[in-house]
């Protein structure tokens, strides 16, 4: 006789090769539970992805003590816990059963993904059989992550009698991809009469940020859970046996695409930056909209407390720009200096005008503007210890609109992945909630200020139509004449794919940060730096 059984979605950060604290995690959270099972994301022990470490004789030792750990503890919940594992000469991404102090099962993900921002390949070999295990008189399936999206595994697990599916994940954030998670699981459920209690990792890694937003589906196809975006909690459902009715619903509220996207980044921002043991931050507030949005997302995720912001203004810097950027720092309760550059860019143009003789002014004078801010944002975060942030975009990354060993210094960009017109809507959102970024930084034309009178639209298309071309080219690998015929003028659109494909040296220099949208420049696009392919146009 089935009866109803309770389970824990453990919905938390698990740091990437911090091993000995996420098993007393497990342990701590598991000592503390009175559900019948908890479920933990993939590769709990280890956090995902560990990358290259799991190539090291001596991390998978230290997972295998973990799990000797856990099952000495004898805990009387079952434990679904996700971890690389060795079997011979074969490395798999594995998910042990532990009942009791035993290991009673161990599955082997079958759907090895080896696109986008994954190579598992690399590193995994691939399951073959299904693993199924009984609780309470139900019948459970466990399944991890691609398992799902490549459907078969599933279907699998069906054919082994299970009533639900345990999935294990560690599925990054992009835009969109919460509602694509929840029709296929739905697809799923309602295609092979199969319910899915779906985990996800909460926690941002380098550039990838995994969002929560755990799921249950009933096998009648029902949303029964739907988790928090981007914050840690543990959610405890009830599985009505078969035949029962399946209740009650618990749905988190889905959040705008302004709140989910801006939530990631915080999240983001605020891991990397405790994760990897830095202070606080520094970043250079210049009185535009991108080092706005910048310093608001830094605040939130780490507190105002632990932020200094340089204006450091020159000739071609505005009055409006100065006045602004203290506004914003005076509002946000942020540490706020104010250094001219105007001196030093005296001394280098002294000492460089002779070896220029015979050349014009051109763009040299303009990046060395900005490097000598990112020589002073260096020395900060040197001096402080503080992470230096960047503050450049999508959109300027993806043209090379951005001076290396300049505006691009520093060690975590921010809004990397966040095209110019989405931060024009992510400042709005920001606002929204209380006003912190001056009206008129949203409002007036962008632009560097590194000459006079300078726009970003004297050099670059409206960002309208730029972030559309970017978005073709970059996440769709549409080709020239496939970008015109959306309406755009050939010459300009063969002059930004040219942009975007010469930059590639300046990106692969850049700064890590999240990604957000379905492609962003890092792990997701790995093109050559020397490249004609241009040339083929």
């Amino acid at each position: 006789m089935s009866s109803a059984v309770s389970i824990t979605l453990v919905q938390q950060p698990f740091i990437v090769a911090a091993v000995t604290q996420n098993t007393a995690k497990v342990l701590e959270i598991a000592t503390g539970s009175q559900s019948d099972l908890l479920l933990f994301p993939e590769l709990t022990l280890t956090g995902y992805p560990p990358e290259d470490l799991l190539l090291r004789g001596d991390f998978q030792l230290l997972v295998e003590q973990s799990l000797q750990q856990i099952c000495a503890a004898k805990l009387p919940n079952t434990l679904v816990i996700g971890h690389p594992w060795r079997d011979g000469e074969a490395l798999y991404n594995a998910a042990s059963v532990i009942q009791n102090g035993e290991v009673i099962a161990r599955y082997y993900k079958q759907a090895l993904p080896n696109h986008g921002v994954f190579d598992e390949k690399r590193y995994f070999t691939e399951g073959t059989e299904a693993c199924c295990f009984e609780l309470k008189g139900q019948r459970f399936a466990v399944l991890i992550c691609e398992d799902v999206w490549q459907g078969a595994p599933a279907a699998l697990a069906k054919e082994q009698g299970a009533d639900w599916a345990l999935v294990l994940n560690a599925s990054p954030y992009e835009i969109g991809k919460a509602s694509r998670r929840e029709e296929l699981l739905q697809t799923l459920a309602k295609h092979l009469h199969l319910g899915f209690v779906y985990v996800n990792h909460v926690i941002g890694q380098d550039e990838l940020v995994f969002d929560g937003q755990s799921l249950v589906v009933s096998p009648d196809a029902q949303l029964l859970f739907r988790g928090k975006a981007c914050e840690p909690e543990l959610a405890t459902v009830n599985l009505a046996a078969p035949g029962q009715h399946y209740g009650p619903i618990d749905l988190r509220p889905r959040l705008s695409l302004e709140a989910e996207v801006y939530a990631a980044l915080v999240m983001a921002t605020r891991d990397y930056i405790q994760h990897n043991g830095f202070p606080g931050a520094v970043l250079g507030l210049s009185g535009g909209i991108d080092s706005a949005l910048t310093l608001a997302i830094a605040a939130d995720a780490i507190g105002a407390d632990k932020i200094q912001a340089l204006m450091l203004p020159f000739a071609y810097t505005s009055s409006m720009s100065v006045e602004d950027a203290k506004a914003q720092a005076e509002v946000m309760g942020v540490e706020f200096d104010s250094v001219s550059i105007e001196p030093m860019y005296n001394s280098f143009m002294q000492q460089l005008t002779p070896l220029f003789k015979g050349r014009g002014k051109d763009t040299t004078e303009e990046n060395l503007q900005a490097r000598i801010r990112g020589v002073l944002l260096m020395a900060m975060s040197n001096k402080t210890g503080r992470m230096l942030l960047t503050t450049g975009n999508k959109s300027e990354n993806a043209v090379g609109y951005c001076t290396l060993y300049g505006d691009m210094c520093g060690g975590f960009a921010v809004i990397k992945d966040v095209p110019k017109t989405l931060v024009y809507r992510l400042s709005e959102y920001r606002n929204s909630i209380s006003p912190v970024i001056p009206q008129r930084v949203i409002d007036r034309p962008p632009s560097a200020e590194l000459a006079p009178d300078q726009t970003d639209q004297d050099n670059l298309p409206p960002y309208d139509d730029l972030d559309a071309m970017i978005e073709a080219y970059v996440e769709h690998d549409k080709s020239l004449p496939e970008i015109v015929a959306m309406g755009y003028d050939e010459a300009t659109v063969r002059r930004v794919l040219n942009l975007i494909d010469i930059n590639e040296y300046k990106r692969r220099q850049s700064a890590v940060g999240p990604k957000v949208t379905s492609r962003n420049f890092g792990k997701d696009r790995r093109y050559p730096i020397t490249s004609w392919m241009r040339k083929q146009r």
